[in-house]
């Protein structure tokens, strides 16, 4: 984006105008950072139901006799082995390892994948996918432009989904999709998410226009509204995602920093048959220097991203995410500390705004909701 162009906009976005959402620019688009406030929406989606616009991700096929082995190639983990109808959470590494983008992808067909990647980073993954698949027998196309992606987050989506659906929800597993449809449109359904409830998610086919994602966006707030289902924007997901431990590209995740600093090495999968892009600087990782950890402060100054992190006087890290959690009630932060000060009941400090703020170095998640049958 030029400095005088302007944020593209989803096909939601006439909705979130009328609802009276407040917009940010984010990755090159218009998105609806609230409704209300970010605290309701963070605690509708804990208790009740959120409901969220996610058109900005980027959404990429590898299809073909040989995606699978283009898959493999292509990114740290072992998609040739996800079922039919079943997703993973992988990385896209550089030959030096680095994180280039974190990613869902879903096996739709045996020689048919779809790629989830970050709003900013989907030109790249883009890229990278179809460079990386030459070799193969495999096609790469971008899907992004045609496709509108809603989410149901927290405990009462279940209920919502079915509903507006009519489809039977008790056997579609965590990180597993399906065909459903909603208003009249076909939807591939997900159930995965990004803020630590149960949710779904549904990629809608915009192609013909907006009025798919439109009719689906309406129904789903529609059947949503009796069971406590409000319109949630960029800033409580951000809360939410923070509370449950998972990373951010551009915070944790970065070129810098490799899966095993972010403390997600189970991902790669050195057993795969082949080579894959990014494994030989893998393997010579081990134990990194430094480590992702969980901080947990007092009161109710919270450590923001780029603080510093110090035990006594030596600085030993640096924050890579912190608010003052809705659900907690007290300062969360995820930080890159030193190794010899990364065990879980350590206390450190975090230089806020030049006063040093005590935490203790915690476990992650911060939060783990409820266990629910299953």
């Amino acid at each position: 984006m030029t400095a005088t162009s302007q944020p593209s906009t989803t096909p939601l976005h006439d909705v979130h105008a009328e609802l009276g959402a407040s917009f940010t620019e984010f990755a090159g688009w218009s998105m609806p950072v609230r409704y209300s406030s970010d605290l309701a929406e963070h605690r509708a989606v804990r208790e009740a139901a959120g409901q969220f616009d996610l058109s900005h991700m980027g959404e990429i096929e590898v299809s073909g006799p040989e995606a699978a082995q283009a898959m493999d190639y292509a990114l740290v983990g072992t998609l040739s082995a996800v079922a039919v109808g079943r997703a993973r959470y992988t990385m896209l590494c550089d030959v030096d390892g680095g994180v280039l983008d974190d990613l869902v992808v879903y096996r739709l067909a045996e020689e048919r994948y779809l790629v989830v990647a970050n709003a900013g980073n989907a030109a790249l993954v883009f890229d990278a996918l179809r460079e990386r698949s030459e070799k193969f027998d495999a096609t790469v196309t971008d899907l992004s432009a045609r496709t509108a992606l809603v989410a149901v987050q927290g405990p009462a989506s279940a209920a919502v989904v079915a509903e507006a659906t009519g489809a039977e929800l008790d056997g579609l597993r965590y990180y597993a999709s399906m065909r459903a449809t909603v208003a009249g449109h076909e939807v591939l359904l997900a159930r995965t998410g990004y803020t630590g409830e149960d949710g779904f998610e549904l990629f809608v086919d915009t192609g013909d226009g907006p009025t798919a994602a439109v009719d689906t966006w309406r129904r789903l707030a529609e059947v949503g509204a009796s069971h406590g289902l409000v319109p949630a924007g960029l800033a409580c997901r951000d809360t939410l995602r923070l509370e449950a431990g998972m990373p951010l590209y551009g915070n944790e995740l970065t070129p810098e920093r490799t899966p095993f600093h972010a403390n997600l090495g189970r991902i790669v999968k050195f057993d795969k048959p082949g080579d894959f892009v990014g494994r030989s600087a893998l393997e010579r990782v081990g134990e990194p220097d430094v480590v992702l950890v969980g901080l947990r402060g007092e009161g109710r100054r919270a450590p923001r991203h780029g603080y510093r992190v110090l035990d006594g006087d030596r600085e030993v890290g640096e924050v890579t995410s912190g608010a003052l959690s809705p659900t907690l009630g007290y300062p969360i932060a995820m930080a890159y500390v030193a190794r010899d000060v990364a065990e879980p009941g350590t206390t450190l400090s975090v230089d806020v705004r030049g006063r040093a703020a005590t935490v203790d170095v915690v476990s992650l998640p911060f939060y783990k909701r409820p266990s629910t049958k299953g």
